[in-house]
């Protein structure tokens, strides 16, 4: 199971987030900025008097990232009841978007109606994985704290000491929530097209994000010098094939529908719920290097300009809140770099490595790791935020992975704790050795949102969990290790020799 009871390094995001003031360190060095002071709100006295008056989601605790020594064998059966967790918690906030009137006279509405049966069905899924534990030999922790959940105002604060700071320093804080939105307007809506997501105060012209707002990438160092500089790029398409599904076979195998939205997959093109490493191992890739047959995958971008797309009336489309044009990336970037303070080492085949957080919104900010931006303006960095470009600039998705590995495992119980992110100087702590870091860098050709009165026009978001309300601190990224073996020492000896390969 690896080490997993060390402490966490947190994501540069998450950082980025808590930061409360800018602190410039001397010799060069490099500056962090609360880039949450240009975040302008209209009116955010108003807004958050009115988001607070109503429920906006439901908040659960994330049972999943608490089960960190999950024998192997049990691991596919608590995966399912994981995944059941999920859809619960969906049905749950679809019960809470189309019951505002009934709840409108009567104050225990969401407490009788539905958080305590959510409570129940969670109770029983609990029991089920302690069950599937103990039948393998484990040792189930105790779960039942973890049934209850509860409403959620458009305006949490999520500085409950577990999230690496507080959501009210920027968007999160913004209300807005109650604008409506396309289609989506009237009473408690949450903005956007099908009434989850995203709102107004979701959106932030790039112009208005302070430069120099994120630290440079989790990596190299800003001059090159020592360990390992150089850098491999695999060019493996932008998904023009429209390989889709709304599977996730890391953390919801052999459950369709598990991320209850659409992932782009380039790279692999058998990834599904149930393929095997095998499956994985055997199958076809878009890859231009053909030793290359790992999987790449990220939530869709859609535009909610009113239209639908195939998906409509699909699980992870329509049914799923997830609405919209899909809009398939004009690039995409994909380069594995080194470590600034050692050599790297050749990644396990079928390793797994997921960075971000589909759930930051509910979950706060642990595992948070988003970063958006626009052409043009890319040393401004927003996480909980998307940009507004100018015309001309294009949107601008970046994931920086998890670049320390444990050594043992190709994943982990909570799909956490077998990878890390580097410490401040760059190197691997808890004996854990440095792989190449994935950097995957999406360009979007999108028309600018129009924001009038409070409300959304054209906006675009990531798809994701209904609850989530389609915030873009919930942008998250996916990888499956699948290089063949020369291939994969080939990209460390160039990363190694401070070469630049592809």
């Amino acid at each position: 199971m690896g080490r997993n009871t060390r402490k966490r390094r947190t994501p540069l995001a998450t950082k980025a987030i808590a930061a409360s003031a800018a602190l410039a360190l001397g010799g060069g060095g490099l500056i962090w900025a609360n880039f949450y002071a240009s975040a302008h709100e209209e009116n955010p006295a108003n807004q958050t008097k009115a988001a607070g008056a109503q429920i906006a989601t439901i908040q659960c605790p994330d049972v999943g990232q608490k089960l960190t020594k999950v024998p192997k064998r049990a691991r596919r059966g608590v995966d399912r009841e994981l995944a059941n967790l999920d859809k619960q918690i969906s049905e749950a906030y679809s019960r809470l978007a189309s019951t505002r009137q009934a709840q409108a006279g009567d104050p225990g509405f969401v407490n009788n109606a539905i958080l305590g049966p959510l409570k129940a069905k969670r109770t029983a899924a609990l029991d089920r994985i302690g069950i599937n534990i103990r039948r393998v030999g484990g040792k189930a922790p105790n779960l039942g704290r973890l049934a209850g959940c509860k409403g959620m105002a458009a305006n949490p604060n999520t500085n409950d000491g577990n999230a690496g700071g507080g959501q009210n320093g920027g968007g999160q804080n913004g209300g807005g929530q109650n604008n409506g939105g396309q289609n989506g307007g009237g009473q408690g809506g949450n903005g956007g097209q099908a009434g989850n997501g995203p709102a107004a105060a979701d959106f932030i012209k790039i112009e208005d994000v302070q430069p120099n707002s994120r630290n440079l990438p989790n990596g190299l160092a800003a001059n090159g010098d020592g360990g390992s500089t150089g850098s491999f790029t695999t060019n493996c398409g932008t998904n023009e094939n429209e390989n889709r599904n709304s599977d996730n076979v890391i953390v919801a195998p052999g459950v369709s529908n598990g991320a209850q939205h659409q992932h782009d997959y380039v790279g692999n093109q058998s990834n599904n719920a149930f393929a095997s490493d095998e499956d994985l191992a055997n199958a076809q890739t878009t890859c231009q290097n053909q030793g290359d047959k790992s999987s790449y995958f990220w939530p869709v971008l859609r535009i909610q300009d009113g239209s639908q797309d195939i998906d409509q009336g699909q699980p992870g489309g329509g049914q799923d809140g997830n609405v919209g044009k899909i809009v398939e990336p004009a690039e995409a970037q994909l380069k594995f770099v080194g470590n600034r303070t050692s050599d790297v080492v050749a990644m396990p085949k079928a390793l797994r490595i997921i960075t971000g957080d589909a759930k930051s919104f509910t979950n706060g900010l642990n595992n948070a790791n988003t970063s958006w931006s626009c052409t043009g303006f890319e040393d401004r960095q927003v996480t909980d935020k998307y940009p507004i470009c100018p015309q001309g600039s294009s949107v601008v998705r970046t994931s920086n992975f998890q670049s320390c590995w444990d050594g043992q495992n190709i994943d982990s119980a909570n799909h956490r704790t077998h990878v890390d992110f580097v410490e401040a100087d760059g190197s691997c702590s808890n004996g854990f050795q440095a792989i190449p870091q994935l950097q995957v860098r999406l360009v979007y050709d999108v028309q600018a949102p129009q924001i009038n009165n409070g409300q959304v026009q054209n906006a675009f978001a990531v798809d994701s969990f209904p609850e989530q309300l389609h915030k873009p601190i919930t942008d998250h990224n996916d990888f499956i290790n699948f290089f063949d073996e020369d291939l994969m020492n080939e990209m460390v000896q160039c990363i190694n020799n401070g070469e630049d390969c592809q």
